[in-house]
């Protein structure tokens, strides 16, 4: 799931080069935490969140193994 983050934030920013997604174990999931520059942060969060919101709901429809998934947005 780190891959599919990471490749649908390089495809929304104009600093692919700046981003970096990490994983964390939490309870019952897990916690991806998605580092952009502070510029493009606006662009992976959308209008009204809408990108992120779409991002969470792929990531929650990806997860086979019914954990939990978490998504941070940092910028």
């Amino acid at each position: 799931m780190q891959a599919l983050v990471e490749y649908i934030a390089k495809a929304l920013v104009e600093h692919p080069d700046q981003v970096s997604v990490q994983t964390h174990e939490i309870d019952g999931g897990e916690e991806i935490v998605l580092s952009v520059a502070e510029d493009d942060r606006g662009r992976v969060i959308g209008k009204n969140g809408r990108t992120a919101h779409a991002m969470r709901t792929l990531l929650a429809t990806a997860s086979t193994d019914g954990k939990l998934v978490n998504l941070e947005i940092e910028g």
